[in-house]
């Protein structure tokens, strides 16, 4: 099978905080209008104006619309975003739906398989400040979008160099995630954490959250070395439930990447084709730290690193999915949601790449 992209440069979220989507499972007109006045609602409590938070609700209503015309049922995903002082929303709209052969084709005003497909594509893409889609034949498509709250004149801040894109989510009977992940930069270095608290529900999110809160309070200054941290947040965590953890540093100018975890925190790092596994050490932070150890890796412009937490199947291949490992990470983060997630257990994935933003992309054939 030809996977169908349809590329675009962008650039992440980069307040210190670990941000979780709102899950809205579309299937029905009536769920769309859920997912919409919650994206509404977002976006009064973020500041949006009129103008932005119109674009939003027709940017929700057209992508969950495709999402039941083409594909009978699927995800909406929502959560602020920042860059500098400017606030978002970015939208993750996710099926398992027939798929797209010809992205580009059905980007065209006109172009529709059921009526009005094509429209929908066109005018989310015309309103979305960054959006990037990934679709497979016959496994699904996923779609991310991000509306910026600055008004329509103002300029978006300039990519500071790094894309970043995840999926964090609770287990469905729970009301929020035990799982947390929080990056942070500093010039030409980055630090990843995630952490996924024992068990389920508030105690675990309170476990993680801590975590979270400890690699935030770093910034401006730039978190200490993954081993070292590891061990600061031992201490930060005593008294929670504790919590599997993994942090990466990378040095681009240094060319190196730097991890260490303990717990079942899963992490590889893609390039040139290849895939090296991180390793972690078994133990509980906060709890029962038996060993840290910190490893130093290369790092080269363009590699990719995914980490995730066990509510995600260790079963998955990139290579499976043709040119999705070049996509913006949130699609790569959302599409291991969708076909690896257990389903019994909270979930988090991150993925990150070093980004340039002068880099020419081209369009598939």
């Amino acid at each position: 099978m030809e996977a169908v992209l349809n590329r675009a440069v962008f650039s992440p979220d980069l307040t210190p905080e670990a941000f979780r989507q709102q899950r809205f499972p579309v299937g029905e007109p009536s769920e769309i209008a859920s997912a919409r006045r919650a994206g509404n609602t977002l976006a009064r409590q973020i500041g949006f104006d009129d103008v932005r938070t119109g674009q939003l609700a027709i940017v929700i209503t057209e992508a969950a619309t495709n999402i039941v015309k083409h594909a009978g049922h699927g995800e909406i995903l929502l959560r602020k975003v920042r860059r500098g002082a400017v606030d978002g929303i970015e939208v993750l709209a996710i099926d398992k739906g027939p798929g797209m052969r010809n992205v580009a084709r059905h980007m065209e005003d006109g172009q529709s398989t059921a009526g009005s497909y094509g429209v929908g594509l066109g005018a989310i893409r015309r309103l979305s400040q960054e959006f990037d889609i990934y679709s497979l034949p016959g496994l699904g498509t996923v779609l991310m979008m991000v509306v910026w709250g600055a008004t329509v004149n103002a300029v978006v801040p300039a990519d500071p160099g790094w894309q970043v894109g995840a999926v964090c989510l609770p287990l469905v009977s729970e009301e929020v995630s035990g799982d947390a992940w929080n990056v942070v930069f500093e010039g030409h270095e980055m630090t990843l954490m995630m952490a996924d608290g024992l068990g389920h529900g508030p105690h675990a999110a309170e476990a993680s959250e801590t975590a979270s809160a400890l690699l935030a309070s770093c910034a401006p200054g730039l978190a200490p070395l993954p081993g070292a941290f590891l061990k600061l947040a031992h201490a930060a965590l005593a008294g929670t439930r504790g919590a599997a953890m993994a942090v990466a540093h990378v040095d681009r100018e240094r060319g190196e990447l730097r991890y260490a975890g303990v717990g079942n925190i899963a992490a590889c790092a893609f390039e040139g084709g290849q895939c090296r596994h991180l390793l972690s050490h078994n133990g509980i932070v906060g709890s029962n730290l038996r060993k840290v150890q910190q490893f130093e890796h290369p790092w080269r412009s363009g590699a990719l690193l995914v980490m995730h937490s066990d509510g995600l199947h260790t079963r998955w291949d990139l290579d499976q999915y043709p040119g999705l490992s070049q996509c913006h990470p949130a699609l790569i983060a959302a599409v291991l949601y969708r076909d690896f997630a257990r389903g019994r257990d909270d979930v988090g994935v991150v993925a990150l790449r070093e980004h340039h933003a002068d880099e020419t992309l081209s369009e598939p054939a």
